[in-house]
């Protein structure tokens, strides 16, 4: 997909009431979006099918709903308040600030993570990168920048406490081990998941919400024997292709990559990235980690609790080690939109439409009538309308012409639109339109309902 598609891509999703850029009518607030009435409703499908798959329907993953704002030494156990920092470059010409490794990698094409401060001058220098906005050589030195967003709290001045915005949703699983263990009985190997908001104080432009001051994430601990990581590991793997087959992602874009030895984590044995082919290349969509037991070692160490798991078939305690799949909402929703985005010539005029699944489409059924002005074909249409709605996901829409219409719902993804006409007063019949096809056929009013079960239940 050429690069000028994102920007068409941005453009529809502004248009069509999907995304739109944060505080707009303040000139906006870099690296921050805002999803509108049809965003927020594909986001929230991908979210309730992704616990639907890895927590309602399994018997070993357990779900979590924790705060926000943790205690601060949480991040001092974890490591993130001395190892969680990027390369910082300004700009001394047009003070265009930048991390080191996303300059190196979009220009160069090669993974840097994990090197040296000097070693990113070097490569900056060898190669003489320059600044992309404006051009310049004259950058500054790389220097460490630690991307937790700090907070206070307290109400009186000078007494506040540093606190943190969590930076991932994975330390509130470790943190509630004990909890779950205590009261879920769960039996190894088994998984806690949690989905939600995390921040980082990214300082690099984020090619729409592919990278962003907040996001939400949507992740498990999946705890287990440390002699079976390995198996877990390539299960794991497989289970997040099947999830993107399952909404409908081409899997002919994707790709896996393995972390080198320098820019795995320090926490991590083994990462693995599945990366799509976004439209400014190939760039990390969800991650895959094996976390060994570091993290509940850490806090055990730092909170001073038991944090063991008690084996009652060999009667032994011991620290579990852990697989981390991680997927990320926001990306998840930038790839479907990518992913789905056409382009066509239709007699002699391009047609654009979404070709969603029908699981994550924000709209599933639109129902018009023909005419808006005649109060017989309001009223069916509204009749029909309202025997779908607890079924599917149905937009009402009068607003234009049937051709409008149509290209209206192409753009949002809509796979079927139904219209309601004349005939409909006479014989009980509509016109079912299919969005990728978009060939047309009749159906009965009260067959509605078993038509769209059956399509979307078996496509």
């Amino acid at each position: 997909m050429p690069e000028d598609q994102m920007q068409k891509i941005v453009s529809l999703a502004k248009r069509r009431g999907f995304i739109f850029p944060g505080s707009e009518i303040y000139g906006g607030f870099a690296n921050t979006w805002d999803y509108g009435p049809l965003g927020v409703e594909m986001k929230n499908r991908v979210k309730a099918l992704w616990w639907k798959r890895f927590v309602r329907d399994r018997a070993d993953i357990y779900g979590l709903d924790a705060a926000v704002l943790m205690n601060p030494k949480v991040w001092e156990a974890s490591g993130h308040v001395d190892s969680f920092n990027d390369a910082l470059v300004d700009c001394k010409n047009c003070k265009q600030r930048l991390r080191a490794d996303h300059l190196i990698e979009d220009k160069l094409d090669i993974k840097v993570e994990g090197q040296s401060m000097d070693e990113l001058r070097q490569i900056i220098q060898d190669n003489e990168l320059k600044c992309p906005r404006c051009g310049s050589h004259d950058l500054t030195e790389p220097r460490q920048f630690n991307i937790l967003f700090a907070a206070t709290r307290g109400v009186v001045a000078g007494k506040e406490e540093k606190v943190y915005l969590r930076g991932e949703t994975a330390q509130a699983m470790f943190v509630n081990f004990r909890n779950v263990v205590d009261t879920m009985r769960p039996k190894l190997p088994f998984g806690i998941a949690q989905s939600g908001k995390a921040f980082r104080n990214e300082i690099t432009p984020g090619n729409f919400i592919f990278r962003t001051l907040e996001f939400e994430l949507m992740e498990f601990e999946y705890f287990i024997m440390e002699s079976e990581w390995e198996k877990w590991f390539e299960y794991w793997q497989k289970e997040m292709e099947a999830w993107l087959k399952q909404i409908g992602v081409d899997i002919k874009n994707i790709r896996w990559r393995e972390h080198t030895k320098e820019e795995l984590s320090h926490y991590s044995k083994r990462t693995a990235d599945i990366e799509y082919k976004y439209p400014f290349g190939f760039k990390e969509m969800y991650g895959l980690a094996y976390r060994t037991d570091y993290d509940l070692k850490q806090h055990a160490k730092f909170s001073k609790k038991e944090l063991e798991y008690f084996d009652s078939k060999t009667n032994k305690k011991f620290i579990p080690h852990v697989i981390e799949p991680t997927f990320g909402a926001d990306r998840t929703v930038l790839t479907l939109l990518v992913d789905a985005y056409r382009e066509e010539e239709v007699k002699g005029q391009k047609r654009v439409y979404l070709k969603l699944h029908h699981s994550v489409a924000p709209v599933q059924v639109a129902v018009f009538p023909l005419a808006r002005n005649r109060k017989e074909l309001v009223d069916l249409a509204n009749k029909v309308f309202g025997d779908l709605k607890d079924k599917f996901m149905v937009m009402y829409d009068d607003s234009g012409s049937v051709g409008k219409l149509y290209r209206r719902q192409d753009e949002i993804g809509t796979p079927y639109c139904v219209t309601v006409d004349f005939d409909s007063l006479e014989d009980g019949t509509v016109t079912v339109r299919d969005r990728d096809s978009m060939e047309q056929e009749r159906v009965k009013i009260d067959k509605l309902s078993e038509y769209f079960g059956d399509r979307f239940e078996y496509s």
